[in-house]
């Protein structure tokens, strides 16, 4: 889209100078969007100003010296409620004596706002139009004393001379609240309530932001406590000890404490969750080792500041004080970590190109060795950050002089934030503590004398603030500059309006500053009217910017899986770089860019202490728009400049992208899926390659069944190990059969499978057990010896052309029964066509002879040995079947623990009876998958079985009646495919002992299915090394093959200007709930690659944005 795409479109623009000025007059409508009658807008104007007039009869009888001040305040307060009870009142009863009974008129969905028909100047359509009801009593009560009170107030502050002044300022205030709450500058009052619970914990407690609301309201609580606690404190030794370790516990992460007694409670319902939840928990875990590191701190910490504020308070020596002293120790630890600090980034301040960075790294080996020195470095400033700083710090406040001038409100607010910011925030009280620290030694000759009666505490407290609203400030500047000039040097974001407002802001610029002044001040974000260079300040919200809880929505997709998968991987890397210097300070509200490949994750610090920090992961969308492809180009240009080092940045030693809003930092060696993607043209079309899907499927077929068998034989414990009476039955084996007459009953713990007498045509065979039990009402029951004993119940049936069965005697010997070998593949019978039982019931048994008594292990269920083809059929197929492959995978089995192991397996190799079971059941399903003719399958075919969608056969219902034999298949065939993938790619496969490593490469590391099956996401979140998914491209008739691999790849990491974030969700905000702009195609929505506003757009929470995946806090170490 141009640059000229409208800011607001025709239908939104009538929408929204309608609602503006109703917005501004606190709500009456003067311009509708269809013609009213006249007494609408007249009945307004009266109701408008009735506050006025009741306000002014108050004011003139206190003029004409009627009443005094309060009366005047009281009559205008009284008349104003009875005024809303009376108008609530009115609506109240219009509406409950409203005609039931409607006449209701087309819809127009297109409509804004719905359309009244006024009948009357006192109708009951124009008491609702004018008069808006309230939905609750309660509300109708609460806003009727809220205007009389008002009023009232109004009133007072006009009429009494002590007031006038402030009634003046008053007045001016009022008027622009309308303005201010339109264009979106006064905040809800739950935001407000949230930012100022912060600020205050944060400048006045010396905490942090928080991750949620319940832990930012219970550590405001005892923060507030802790200070008042301060204050009663009587010694200053006391006021040492418990602000210090005070300090230190609420700067902990005491969530830790929650996480770990939830997962002790946790149920086996839990292990369905990502797998490695608890193994990655990042950092440090509350267990019996860090509880121990954590108390030793405490009664280090505790020992350090009492002995030295003891004998500081003792000590009568006079000479250069303790504090000069630490002052400069402080002052060379600030800057030699600050040096270590910025030698970790890829870029100085953000400006100059770091020399000692690792170039030209596209591996993790190779970053990893040329990293080695900056590890050192990274090193050293741990430990400078870490122990050394909060303990010198910690001694200069010991030995603080004003220590003994404690029972101040304003002494106890400030030192009990200086002891808690050593821990809660080290980096931002070393750069406090030395800014006083340099004051002081600037004027030791000197005398401040304001300065230094306000304490140490409260001189940090101020600091701090200066602090933060100047980086701030600094902040917004480069945001508006960026905003500024980018709207004219990059030709698609220049609009025909560019150029005007480019001189109104030259022009206004001491307006633009005092706006970024305010904006600083109030740490409210600097709104970018429509992205464009025109400054509002925004309204003032908490840290996170959006209400809700973190990480409770997201766009769902079956692409956030690879988010869920990495973000422990990604939380584990960013310990690393924190704690090595890399990402700068983990302050909260900061926002970082990690790009991957085609994977964009946004990383937002949400609250920081002592030795942790708290994030949240956030994943965008993969299917890039051409919007979102322009700014990920823009974002790979950045990083690739930064840190492959072409030609173009080795000559330049500056940043080129300063005035983009990404900042390069580092790259992260981070554990996740590598995605290729090939075309398969020349694989999958290839005659040769599709000879050998048909010639290889039965072999892969013969693996995966007999493993398959063998694990399910291993699961059930069978243990039948011991030889058995050569020429035993499978069916004698198992079962004893026995007639019984239709009076004979079971013994009583016999479980029935008797079936209904079935009245229906079926195609079952016949020589199918499962059917002759539902056929003849077949019964398992256990006998004394605790074996199964089938019995047998005559049903009566009357199907055309069958023969009634009768009950047969007991007592027939089971010598005598003729042993049959197994008939497979006969075709369907009907019932009407055959005789349903022979004289002798035995002889319809399916009896299966095994030659070696261990072949039972192996045998296939008795449900798969039936058939859909004709015996001319199978046996052509059966022609196919690889005996010498069978042969080979059943020697390598590990199913027969027998000293005479080979012996064993050499006699199962030779039982034909198992090798015709596994025949007839791998090559009907090779006939179902494949065909049974001779011809090569088409790639259409191919794709269409790896999918599921096997075409229609003879054997189809046969087989999709039998899930889990229809399941091996497909297996077997995507093997297969994977397999010919492999041999097109690599070279032919010369052995069986090289097929056997393939198919075991594959049972083992691989995942080969559709990426649209559940199975897949499952096996992202196990962490399955290798996937595969073959797929088809139907814009383009290609067939595709994707593989994703685990392994460590480098993840290159950017900090985001974090003003910039927050200006743009603040015109997002106020552009779709304030202007109501929610049309897809709008201008701020569009690619612009400095600003990286698509993007942007879419971190936002939803609905405003639309992330696929969004994290819940978690939890970060620094160490």
């Amino acid at each position: 889209m141009g640059p000229d795409v409208p800011l607001l479109n025709d239908y939104k623009q009538e929408f929204f100078w309608k609602r503006f000025p109703q917005t501004i007059l606190g709500g009456p409508r003067f311009k509708l969007g269809y013609c009213a009658p006249p007494y609408i807008y007249v009945n307004q104007v009266i109701l408008f100003l009735i506050p006025w007039v009741f306000g002014g009869i108050g004011t003139v009888l206190y003029q004409l010296s009627t009443l005094e001040d309060y009366w005047a305040s009281i009559l205008a307060a009284g008349l104003m409620l009875l005024a809303a009870f009376i108008v609530q009142g009115m609506n109240l009863w219009v509406r409950r004596n409203s005609v039931a009974v409607e006449t209701f008129t087309p819809e127009n969905t297109l409509a804004d706002e719905d359309e009244f028909d006024f009948s009357s100047c006192a109708g009951s359509e124009t008491v609702k139009f004018i008069i808006p009801g309230k939905k609750y009593l309660i509300n109708t009560v609460f806003h009727s004393i809220l205007a009389g009170a008002l009023c009232g107030l109004g009133t007072w502050f006009t009429v009494n001379p002590i007031l006038l002044q402030t009634a003046q300022i008053l007045h001016i205030i009022f008027v622009f609240l309308p303005v201010l709450w339109a264009i979106g500058i006064l905040p809800p009052v739950d935001a407000l309530v949230l930012w100022v619970l912060e600020q205050v914990l944060e400048f006045v407690f010396g905490g942090s932001p928080m991750a949620t609301n319940v832990r930012l309201l219970v550590i405001f609580t005892l923060s507030a406590g802790v200070v008042i606690a301060t204050f009663f404190i009587p010694d200053s030794l006391g006021v040492v000890l418990f602000t210090t370790g005070m300090g230190f516990i609420l700067s902990l992460d005491l969530s830790q404490i929650e996480t770990s007694f939830r997962f002790c409670c946790r149920t086996a319902d839990a292990s369905l969750e990502y797998p490695k939840d608890r193994s990655h928990q990042i950092g440090w875990q509350f267990g019996w080792k860090i509880i121990l590191i954590y108390i030793s701190l405490l009664i280090m910490i505790l020992a350090e500041a009492g002995l030295l504020h003891f004998f500081a308070r003792n000590s009568t020596t006079s000479g250069i004080s303790p504090q000069t002293i630490l002052s400069y120790i402080l002052i060379v630890t600030l800057v030699g970590w600050k040096i270590c600090q910025e030698v970790q980034g890829a870029f100085i301040f953000g400006l100059l190109r770091n020399p000692f960075f690792p170039k030209g790294i596209r591996t993790v080996e190779v970053f990893k060795q040329k990293r080695a020195i900056l590890m050192k470095a990274s090193l050293i400033q741990r430990i400078l950050l870490n122990f050394v700083s909060p303990f010198a710090m910690l001694a200069f406040l010991s030995v603080d002089s004003s220590l003994q001038y404690l029972h101040t409100a304003s002494l106890c607010i400030g030192f009990t934030r200086a002891f808690r910011m050593v821990w809660q925030n080290t980096e931002n009280a070393l750069v406090e503590v030395v800014v006083i620290a340099i004051v002081r030694l600037a004027t030791l000759h000197s005398s401040l004398l304001w300065w230094n009666s306000l304490g140490t505490g409260i001189q940090l407290l101020m600091v701090g603030i200066i602090r933060d609203r100047f980086f701030q400030a600094i902040t917004k500047l480069k945001f508006a500059l960026t905003v500024l000039i980018s709207s004219w040097t990059e030709k698609k974001q220049r609009r025909k309006s560019s150029s005007a407002i480019i001189i109104l802001n030259i022009i206004l610029f001491p307006v633009v500053l005092t706006i970024i002044a305010l904006a600083s001040v109030l740490s409210a974000p600097l709104l970018p009217l429509f992205t464009l260079p025109v400054f509002m300040v925004g309204f003032p919200r908490p840290n996170k910017s959006w209400p809700g809880s973190v990480g409770a929505a997201a766009c769902i997709c079956p692409d956030s899986v690879y988010y869920q998968h990495m973000k422990h991987n990604l939380a584990a890397a960013f310990c690393t770089a924190f704690s090595a210097g890399s990402l700068g300070n983990p302050t909260p509200g900061s926002h970082y860019l990690c790009r991957f490949q085609d994977r964009l994750v946004w990383v937002l610090i949400l609250e920081r202490g002592f030795g942790y920090c708290c994030i949240n992961i956030k994943g965008l969308e993969l299917q890039e728009t051409s919007c979102h492809t322009a700014e990920a180009r823009r974002v790979d240009e950045v990083f690739e400049m930064s840190f492959e080092q072409n030609e173009q940045a080795r000559t330049c030693p500056l940043n080129q992208h300063f005035s983009n809003i990404l900042t390069p930092s580092t790259v992260l060696p981070v554990q996740v899926y590598s995605d290729a993607r090939n075309v398969l043209t020349g694989i999958i079309d290839s005659l040769e390659n599709l000879k050998h899907i048909k010639e290889d499927f039965a072999k892969v077929f013969i693996w995966v069944l007999l493993h398959y068998i063998n694990n399910k034989s291993k699961s059930e414990n069978v243990q039948d190990n011991q030889p058995l009476q050569q020429n035993t039955t499978w069916l004698e084996e198992n079962t004893v059969t026995s007639m019984q007459t239709e009076s004979s009953k079971g013994p009583k713990d016999s479980f029935s499978i008797n079936s209904e007498i079935f009245h229906d045509w079926s195609d079952e065979d016949i020589f199918d057990l499962e059917s002759i039990g539902k056929k003849t009402g077949i019964r398992l029951a256990k006998t004394s010896t605790g074996m199964q004993q089938m019995t047998t119940e005559p049903v009566i049936t009357s199907i055309p052309g069958s023969l009634e069965t009768q009950s047969l005697s007991s007592d027939i010997n089971d010598e005598e029964l003729p042993k049959r070998t197994p008939m497979y593949g006969l075709p369907a019978t009907d019932k009407g066509k055959q005789i349903l039982m022979e004289t002798n019931t035995h002889e319809m048994i399916p009896v299966v002879v095994f030659s070696s008594p261990y072949s039972h292990k192996l045998k296939v269920p008795e449900n798969w040995q039936s058939g859909p083809f004709s015996p001319l059929l199978l046996q052509e197929l059966l022609k196919s079947f690889p005996e010498d492959w069978y042969s080979f995978v059943l020697g390598l089995l590990d199913v027969f623990h027998s000293d005479e192991k080979r012996s064993i397996i050499f006699e199962v190799i030779g039982d034909t009876t198992l090798k015709d079971m596994y025949s007839h059941v791998v090559m009907t399903c090779y006939g179902v998958m494949l065909g049974t003719d001779s011809i090569i399958p088409s790639p259409n075919q191919i794709f269409k079985v790896y999918s599921g969608d096997i075409p229609w056969s003879l054997g189809l219902d046969w087989l999709t009646q039998k899930p889990e034999l229809l399941t091996l298949a497909l297996k077997a065939f995507r093997y297969t495919f994977k397999l010919m993938f492999d041999k097109a790619s690599l070279g032919p496969v010369e052995s069986f002992a090289e097929l056997v490593n393939y198919l075991e490469e594959y049972d083992r590391n691989w995942f080969i299915g559709m990426v649209s099956e559940p199975q897949w996401q499952q096996s992202v979140l196990q962490e399955k090394p290798y996937l595969f998914s073959l797929g088809y491209d139907p814009s383009l008739s290609l067939y595709t093959g994707r593989v994703l691999s685990l392994q460590e790849m480098l993840l290159h990491v950017g900090q985001l200007n974090a003003e910039a974030i927050r200006g743009q969700w603040a015109n997002l905000s106020w552009e779709l709930l304030y202007a109501t702009n929610d049309d897809e195609e709008r201008y701020s929505i569009q690619a612009h690659p400095v600003l990286l506003r698509n993007l942007t757009v879419q971190s936002a929470n939803p609905p405003l944005g639309y992330p696929i995946f969004s994290s819940p806090p978690i939890h970060v170490s620094l160490f």
